[in-house]
């Protein structure tokens, strides 16, 4: 552990962090927002939060993630922010009333995701509130009109790297929309039933790669079995149902993602099914599991230029037995055929409809092993 800390500390320190456009819009904003208690989400590390807690010293500013990671990495890069500030990973915004909601939207975002925290934000606003939701897209008009849905006067303002949205609660939202899907989904002739919410992978439905990771597994009588990135927890329901004796953990570090798996699980009487909030990262630097696993499976996302998938390829490779199996599935294998032989003993690749699974067996050995499970960045 010691070893770990000291290697941590040792590692350059991170690049600077830009604030988005649309979260400099509600910085640039704050003059114009009333006092009181604060609510907000973020699309980088708070960096509004901070403002707003350092601008008004005398309100309570929230802002709420629904990764811990994103949550943990805000929390550490305003390590000295005042005591008014607080950042939270959960599933639903807290329940108390409050004066301010404010919200950043990019224009590449998740529509029913941003319709969800629109509505949960005007419930928490008090009678006379104000919401203030920004966006990168000097032309928009479709966070306009969702607005408009929900508020009597939205006061549009363009300005010089997006939109700012002003709108005052005057009465209560006449319906409350659940936006959480219950679906059904077939494996090896079984009908399973997962559930789904906005901001989890894969909503209201069960991923591609999920479906190839399955038709590519074997799970054995007995099998401890680990997935990184459970989202909805598809593929760890479809493992826990496939024979006897079968102990699965499921890891996400989406809140959301978590709750759903573990619902999931109730709905299908599966008691063999654990469900961890965290961090592929902990897994990765030997901080999370107390046994080695029989079989992993790995669906990274596509984006941040494979800086997850190198985290997942770590955390399976300090996580599976000796003679264990990790598969991971993607589009686009060049960057897996080239970094898993460097972290397994042997690593075949396999097409699966439009997909390719890496399957990989048993991992490297003494000084070599050493050497691989170490980030790119030490």
């Amino acid at each position: 552990m010691k070893k770990r800390r000291r290697e941590r500390a040792l590692r350059p320190p991170r690049p600077p962090v830009e604030v988005r456009p649309a979260e400099q819009v509600l910085i640039d904003a704050l003059g114009k927002m009333p006092e009181g208690r604060i609510l907000c989400t973020s699309l980088g590390r708070g960096q509004f939060a901070a403002a707003a807690a350092q601008n008004r010293p005398s309100a309570s500013v929230c802002c709420c993630f629904l990764d811990l990671s994103a949550r943990n990495l805000a929390a550490e890069f305003h390590a000295d922010a005042p005591a008014n500030l607080r950042f939270e990973c959960r599933a639903d915004f807290p329940e108390d009333e409050i004066d301010v909601f404010a919200m950043p939207v990019t224009a590449a975002g998740d529509a029913e995701l941003v319709r969800e925290f629109l509505q949960a934000g005007h419930v928490r606003l008090r009678l006379g509130g104000t919401m203030f939701v920004s966006t990168d897209n000097p032309a928009d008009s479709w966070l306009h009109d969702e607005l408009r849905k929900k508020f009597a006067k939205v006061t549009r303002s363009p300005v010089e790297q997006g939109t700012l949205f002003a709108a005052p609660k005057t009465e209560p939202l006449p319906k409350i929309k659940n936006h959480e899907c219950r679906f059904a989904f077939r494996d090896e002739g079984r009908l399973i039933q997962a559930v789904s919410r906005p901001g989890v992978f894969s909503h209201r439905r069960v991923d591609g790669g999920a479906r190839a990771l399955l038709r590519a597994a074997t799970v054995r009588p007995g099998d401890r079995v680990l997935e990184l990135g459970c989202g909805s927890g598809a593929v760890s329901l479809a493992a826990a149902l496939r024979t006897e004796g079968v102990q699965v953990e499921a890891l996400d570090s989406n809140v959301r993602a978590v709750e759903c798996t573990r619902l999931g699980a109730e709905l299908n009487g599966l008691s063999n099914v654990a469900v961890q909030l965290n961090t592929a990262e902990a897994g990765a630097e030997g901080e999370l599991f107390s046994e080695p696993f029989d079989l992993v499976f790995a669906n990274p996302p596509y984006y941040s230029n494979y800086r997850i998938a190198e985290i997942f390829a770590r955390c399976a490779a300090q996580s599976i037995k000796p003679e264990g199996t990790a598969l991971f599935v993607t589009k686009v294998s060049e960057w897996y055929e080239e970094r898993l032989p460097e972290l397994f003993g042997s690593v075949a690749v396999e097409p699966v409809g439009n997909y390719r699974v890496l399957r990989c067996q048993g991992k490297a050995a003494g000084k070599t092993r050493a050497r691989a499970l170490q980030s790119p960045a030490d």
